[in-house]
């Protein structure tokens, strides 16, 4: 009776992370990623899963990612990928993740496919931007995300920049308990500062936020600095805006997550602001009306 109940609640959950979540395979975000195209927007591929530690488990990812480009490639899909460094062996060594995150951004390249380098939690940030810094150094089209919630941002932004580096600015999707600010208005108003360093010193970034203040700052700034930008947004999530943008002339790119792990994910989305919550339902609504 317990698996029977636990499985509902699963479907009934799978049903609601569908608006932000391609799918359990490959070939589903794919197709969710030319009808990005479609309405004007590029896309972002990510495959669900983080912090593996075990051989066989990092070798199949680093081979579903260099399958995904080729995939992106012959699909004439516009954009590229996003991946999380513990996918690939930081959680193991260093080494391991430059070199496997090197194979999949070499391909990448190759057929013209931007990759990002999403920021984990805090404990990692140190060897991502190491791993991030040393990859630029050899591959052009690869950008990093950078978290507004931590109080160490400003200063990593302003190293990065020296380095030219192409960022990704989200407000952060993980419970930090040092070193971070804790209220909404502190996480907000470092989000503003940050995005206008971005404006006045940045080259190419992404404002990455389903906030619609965030977005409308952005805008402002936009009006005063002629800057290669982008907004980007999950899939699903505010559909009502997207089109808005893209008729200003705004660039967009869709994030399309996929995979088998997406309950964990989907659960950190929801936690990571109560506002998240009212988007998604609001979403969730949208799609559903008869």
């Amino acid at each position: 009776m317990e698996d029977h109940k636990s499985t509902l609640i699963e479907k009934f959950l799978f049903r609601i992370a569908k608006q932000w979540i391609a799918g359990n395979t490959m070939e589903e975000a794919l197709s969710y990623a030319k009808d990005a195209n479609k309405k004007g927007m590029n896309a972002i591929i990510n495959k669900l899963g983080e912090h593996m530690t075990s051989k066989n488990q990092i070798e199949d990812t680093v081979s579903e990612y260099l399958k995904l480009v080729s995939s992106i490639s012959r699909s004439k899909v516009s954009g590229g990928i996003s991946i999380k460094p513990t996918q690939v062996g930081l959680a193991k060594s260093l080494k391991d993740c430059t070199e496997n995150l090197e194979k999949i951004i070499s391909e990448a390249v190759a057929s013209q496919s931007f990759v990002w380098i999403d920021m984990e939690s805090s404990e990692y940030t140190d060897e991502t931007i190491r791993v991030y810094l040393d990859l630029f150094e050899r591959y052009e089209r690869v950008g990093i995300a950078l978290q507004a919630n931590l109080k160490r941002t400003e200063n990593d932004l302003a190293d990065l920049l020296k380095r030219g580096a192409k960022i990704r600015l989200v407000k952060g999707a993980y419970r930090e308990t040092k070193n971070s600010f804790k209220t909404r208005h502190e996480v907000d108003e470092n989000y503003k500062k940050i995005t206008k360093t971005l404006f006045s010193e940045g080259n190419e970034f992404a404002i990455a936020t389903h906030d619609s203040a965030m977005i409308e700052f952005a805008v402002s700034l936009s009006k005063k600095h002629e800057r290669k930008f982008e907004f980007q947004m999950l899939k699903g999530i505010r559909d009502d805006l997207k089109p808005v943008l893209i008729k200003d002339g705004y660039a967009i790119s869709e994030y399309i997550p996929y995979g088998t792990n997406w309950l964990p994910y989907s659960i950190r989305r929801l936690k990571e602001r109560k506002r998240n919550i009212l988007l998604l339902g609001s979403s969730f609504l949208q799609s559903h009306r008869v």
